[in-house]
């Protein structure tokens, strides 16, 4: 499997972001802030910010700077950058500690495992990861700044179709055979771990998959990459963005999603929206606004 454009582009923004003309992935501090969802104990880890331009490299497409202007203009937000959160959520119970997705990693400074710190564990503490999918984002914190395994006690949990993308990677060559070991892929739709069942929303990758956790009658869904921006995606979830490989079923599936959310007020953690990326969709015209909050 070849990588395609727009799967390089991923990669190109995180690694030569600065080079590019832009500030790309900015370090923060780490931070760690936690409530409880049923019995769980539930935890948004910071991993680090993604600066992108407004130049339609991103978001907006096929559409104008002045158009996605307009839109940040309206939420009260600077109209020449798009600024997002790069986050990780620890979910603690059951006699499992469980964190998902693994953020940028030591390479780029990445601050998940110094938040998990904060929140009192270490990695070998980790007993499950669950990968929404395997852009560098998401899948760097995997392994540490000399190449070994950083959560080696944990099972990973990707699913199959986005397993086998993610090792056809000729860049991934060294961290998948670090990590194969430890990699249990599924299918997704099905409950992967008890609390925890996953959701297939394809588009942004093959095998993206978000993740439902429930506890006691209350549940929260991790929704990965289905929306970006807590400004765009959300009011503009037809736009394209240049980093879902399949702009056809991104854009059916962030529409779907954002739709099944606002008429069900379900609990949603979004990785790339302001920290601690926690909170309610609701409508807003033809698409929709962020609420934030926690459960």
């Amino acid at each position: 499997m070849l990588i395609s454009h727009r799967f390089l582009g991923v990669i190109l923004s995180v690694a030569l972001a600065p080079a590019l003309g832009y500030a790309g992935p900015v370090p923060a501090p780490p931070a760690a802030k936690s409530f409880p969802l049923g019995a769980f104990k539930v935890t948004a880890l910071r991993d680090a910010l993604n600066v992108v331009p407004n130049d339609n490299s991103v978001f907006g497409v096929g559409r104008t700077p002045a158009e996605v202007a307009q839109v940040l203009a309206a939420a009260g937000a600077p109209t020449d950058k798009i600024t997002l959160g790069v986050d990780a959520l620890l979910v603690q119970g059951r006699g499992r500690v469980m964190l998902f997705d693994t953020g940028l990693g030591p390479r780029v400074r990445g601050q998940v495992v110094a938040s998990l710190a904060l929140a009192g564990l270490t990695p070998d503490q980790v007993t499950d990861v669950f990968i929404t999918h395997s852009h560098f984002d998401h899948v760097g914190g995997l392994l540490t700044l000399d190449g070994h395994s950083t959560f080696p006690k944990a099972v990973i949990h990707m699913s199959s179709e986005e397993w086998g993308f993610m090792s056809a990677q000729p860049s991934n060559a060294d961290l998948v055979k670090v990590i194969a070991v430890q990699v249990k892929p599924f299918l997704p739709g099905g409950v992967v771990s008890p609390g925890v069942r996953s959701v297939a929303l394809v588009g942004h990758t093959p095998g993206h998959t978000g993740y439902d956790i429930s506890s006691g009658g209350a549940h929260l869904i991790d929704i990965g990459d289905s929306a970006h921006s807590a400004i765009i995606s959300l009011a503009k979830p037809d736009w394209d963005i240049e980093y879902d490989q399949d702009f056809t079923a991104g854009r059916a599936t962030r529409r779907a999603i954002l739709t099944r959310l606002a008429a069900s007020h379900e609990w949603v953690f979004a990785p790339h929206f302001p920290f601690p990326g926690v909170g309610k969709v609701e409508v807003k015209g033809d698409g929709f606004v962020w609420a934030p909050g926690k459960p």
